[in-house]
């Protein structure tokens, strides 16, 4: 008896939205082994494996079958995918070219056994990173760098600037996930890429203020102001962004800081030092990975002082995502620290929405958490903290709240 696997919705759909997996004709209450595999586009190999057990009728459906081990266990629909780990440690999924699909192969095999072999079923899950219909055009403007992606007509839409981590680059997964409900996202590149800076040594603010004002001027983005989403180095850029510049209206910042990090800012007249660290504070794990969680210094204190983004001077309203268990940096402490200097100055205070067992990288729906990759700019390995069913449930709902956000304080498209 060949086993059926059956996806609902069939064929491909985006990476953020949810899969029932079912199979069919299998044997009364017969054992099965549930795996997943992955490649990424430099062959990188991810697997997650779970067990299950038919219901009288032979069928199995993840959304009401709880595993009963494996990669995870309970009721998790979405377990195979969330749950991926890469076959060599230290690497994070990523998805590098938005205009093709991650496919991931499904099986059904035999019993419980630690390795089963004898495949009863097998497909492909073909999961998209450009929405349908929404349009990718890369950005060459002056110096700004970007990819700009647009829903289908008609617009004007509103407009997000997205800015990524300090491993620079271009990483566009969220800006184009992000698009397919209904903004207009520029994807903005900042540093190691093409022509732009090398390292994070020395940044201008003038660049960003450039790139926002390029967005804002383009037909299909609904002013009068825009939106800033932005995750750990790109969290701190976005407070200054929206500290200094004009035409900012609402900022999500995950798990980014408060003070300025990794290098020199400079904006007009301004200048602001990164916040400095103690090596003596980082720990060594008994894996031999790297924990920097207290490694920077307060910037409530001495000269640090100085690296503190002037929070009171933006006239937009935020909303701080953390992880409770984010070893990168003390987000938490962060986004109070943000929200007490605003408070002072009778600013609105922000949204601070934190989440048990999160890490560092909340990524969109279904990424699976990654545990510890290298650090650019420390140049090892680190741990990035969290715990993998927490992670992917503070990722789901964080997909949701930013949504929720950008739609109240930026609008919906006309």
């Amino acid at each position: 008896m060949a086993a059926t696997v059956i996806l609902e919705p069939r064929g491909r759909c985006c990476w953020d939205q949810p899969v029932n997996i079912k199979v069919h004709r299998l044997a009364p209450e017969q054992k099965v082994t549930l795996r997943a595999s992955l490649r990424d586009e430099k062959g990188a190999l991810f697997r997650a494996h779970a067990r299950y057990c038919a219901d009288m009728d032979g069928e199995l459906e993840l959304a009401r079958a709880p595993a009963l081990g494996g990669s995870f266990a309970g009721l998790e629909p979405m377990g195979l995918i969330w749950a991926l780990e890469p076959e060599k440690p230290l690497l994070r999924l990523v998805k590098r070219d938005v205009q093709t699909p991650f496919a991931v192969a499904l099986e059904v095999l035999e019993g419980h056994e630690p390795d089963p072999r004898r495949v009863l079923g097998r497909t492909v899950h073909e999961r998209d990173f450009l929405p349908t219909g929404v349009r990718r055009e890369p950005v060459r403007a002056g110096r700004v760098r970007a990819t700009l992606f647009l829903p289908p007509e008609p617009g004007p839409f509103p407009g997000v600037v997205d800015i990524s981590g300090a491993g620079g680059g271009l990483p566009e997964y969220r800006a184009s996930l992000l698009a397919g409900k209904g903004f207009a996202v520029m994807a903005l590149a900042y540093y190691n890429y093409e022509d732009l800076p090398k390292s994070l040594e020395i940044l201008h603010l003038e660049y960003f203020e450039e790139a926002v004002n390029y967005l804002l001027n383009r037909p299909e983005v609904k002013g009068p102001g825009l939106g800033l989403l932005g995750i750990s180095k790109g969290g701190d850029l976005c407070l200054s962004m929206a500290s200094f510049l004009k035409g900012i209206t609402a900022a999500t910042i995950i798990n980014g800081s408060v003070a300025n990090i990794g290098g020199v800012l400079h904006y007009k007249d301004k200048t602001l030092p990164p916040l400095s660290a103690n090596r003596n504070r980082i720990k060594v794990t008994k894996d031999g990975l790297v924990d920097i969680m207290d490694a920077l210094n307060s910037p409530l204190e001495g000269p640090d002082q100085k690296s503190f983004i002037p929070v009171e001077r933006a006239e937009c309203t935020f909303l701080f995502l953390v992880g409770l268990d984010d070893h990168n940096w003390k987000s938490e402490f962060y986004a109070n620290e943000a929200s007490n200097r605003l408070q002072a100055h009778c600013k609105e205070k922000p949204q601070i929405i934190c989440y048990p067992g999160a890490g560092h990288y909340i990524e969109p729906p279904y990424f699976p958490m990654c545990q510890a990759s290298l650090h650019t700019l420390v140049g090892s390995p680190v741990i990035w903290g969290g715990e993998p069913r927490a992670h992917a449930m503070a990722q789901v709902d964080a997909w949701k709240q930013l949504q929720t956000f950008f739609h109240k304080h930026l609008g919906d498209g006309k």
